[in-house]
């Protein structure tokens, strides 16, 4: 049994682990802030409803959570909202660093199914196998999407390299393999 599982209430430390990373996922998958959140807290309802874990938890949260998600975006209303708020895709409460906004402007232009595949990855750390199994594609092709992604979003951080006269700033964000996980790893 993993440590989550040990817990008096098993589904806290999930939500403590994965709540961030799945509000970043809604977001890639096109709801709101408000609307993920939403999301986040019906399916951790139904967590904590159960009397037992799942056996792959996380896996098990993702793939409700994505479910959810593609429910709450078929709402006309839900529709109506998106598209107004598709303006601020990724909105922030406290300033962002210019280098992250251009990061995050590079990422919105993905096309949908790299952008899911991209923050599944880098957000969720799941692995080709796992994202191939929750988007119903072939672990290649989840490979292929997110190596195609990257390119992208290094192309297009490299292009604004010559927009810009600190262009030495961007070249941590196209070499790095990671992206922030929490509002603290950006600060620091």
């Amino acid at each position: 049994m993993n440590e989550i599982n040990d817990l008096p209430h098993w589904c806290e430390a999930l939500y403590d682990a994965q709540a961030a990373a799945l509000l970043v996922y809604g977001r890639a998958l096109g709801l709101s802030h408000a609307e993920s959140e939403d999301v986040l807290h019906e399916v951790f309802w139904a967590f904590v409803i159960r009397p037992t874990p799942p056996d792959r938890p996380q896996n098990y949260l993702v793939t409700a959570f994505r479910n959810r998600a593609l429910k709450q975006k078929v709402s006309l209303w839900c529709r109506i909202t998106r598209e107004f708020e598709a303006i601020s895709w990724f909105e922030r409460i406290s300033p962002e660093d210019p280098r992250e906004g251009r990061a995050m402007d590079c990422l919105q232009q993905l096309p949908n199914d790299q952008r899911e595949v991209i923050v599944l990855k880098f957000w969720n750390d799941l692995t080709f196998q796992e994202i191939a199994a929750l988007l119903s594609i072939s672990p290649h092709t989840a490979a292929g999407r997110y190596r195609y992604g990257l390119q992208k979003l290094k192309n297009v951080l490299h292009d604004s390299t010559y927009e810009t006269d600190n262009s030495k700033s961007i070249i941590p964000l196209v070499a790095s393999p990671t992206f922030p996980r929490s509002e603290t790893e950006i600060v620091q």
